[in-house]
């Protein structure tokens, strides 16, 4: 199976079009334009019934202590932890393209529903647990949201895109569902398994 996000290279750097933080003249952040990208896919396995897909941050702090404060840096050897950026499921099996922008335009404070649309199921992304607490922000983040790592993180972070063929046409996920309910959902469904890889980092020594 081949999966080809058309918005970048594969292993190259994402654009900052499809960022939720982007960088500003002070060496901080703000929100930025948080367009989903465009992907296609083709090539799956006989008896492929439907598709998901998941976008997992390989490279998010495992602690949050340092993060976005001035004066300080959250360390490159931090042990990191996964964060989803995208969960989708139950994509039809004749659905072979996202065009960009179909899944998110913009940032929506408190989050995008989660639920039924056109090419698939929505899931909960990790920014539901990341904006807890936050009384502007705090909400169910269903659907698509790019990257915004800590504005002072040391290292780059990696966006894995992994679309999953699968040997049924429906997981049965309802309601607030998160990318690890989704794997659970699929072992032993999984037919085959495609990825492509973007990095960011909005910490200008981070950066290559």
């Amino acid at each position: 199976m081949k999966l080809t996000v058309l918005s970048f290279d594969n292993g190259g750097p994402i654009p900052a079009d499809f960022a939720m933080g982007v960088p500003t003249e002070s060496g901080e952040a703000t929100f930025g334009p948080n367009r989903s990208p465009h992907l296609q896919w083709s090539d799956e396995p006989a008896g492929t019934q439907s598709f998901a897909l998941i976008c997992t941050d390989t490279d998010a702090p495992s602690r949050r202590d340092d993060a976005n404060q001035p004066g300080r840096t959250v360390p490159y050897d931090l042990p990191r932890a996964d964060f989803y950026h995208w969960v989708l499921v139950d994509i039809p099996a004749d659905v072979h393209e996202l065009p960009a922008g179909c899944d998110c335009e913009g940032v929506t404070p408190r989050g995008k529903e989660v639920g039924k649309t056109p090419y698939g199921i929505r899931g909960i992304n990790s920014y539901t647990s990341w904006f807890a607490g936050d009384d502007s922000m705090e909400g169910d983040y269903g659907g698509y949201d790019g990257p915004f790592p800590p504005w002072n993180d040391e290292r780059v972070h990696h966006y894995h895109f992994t679309l999953y063929a699968l040997d049924t046409n429906s997981l049965r996920l309802q309601g607030k569902f998160d990318g690890a309910d989704a794997l659970l959902a699929m072992r032993d469904h999984v037919l085959d398994t495609a990825e492509w890889v973007g990095t960011y980092a909005i910490y200008a020594e981070a950066l290559p």
